[in-house]
């Protein structure tokens, strides 16, 4: 598995943008992503990269693909 400290909102959105998610709208640092009615938010806090437990959390749960496909999405 690679580092997943090195995070940045950006990669997840950009991965995000890549499974067919579109921007519904942002609240404050947070964006809110939608594809067929399944809702991903991702904190957005530029210069800063997102925990590592955050960023496996967002990948593996909200998102519903491994690590492995993420980096290779990316």
């Amino acid at each position: 598995m690679s580092q997943l400290g090195n995070i940045r909102a950006s990669d997840i959105e950009k991965v995000l943008r890549k499974l067919g998610y579109g921007l519904h709208h942002q609240r404050g640092s947070h964006r809110y992503y939608v594809n067929a009615g399944k809702i991903v938010t991702v904190p957005v806090h530029k210069g800063k990269t997102l925990g590592k437990g955050l960023a496996n959390k967002i990948i593996t749960r909200d998102i519903g693909i491994s690590v492995n496909e993420f980096f290779q999405l990316l």
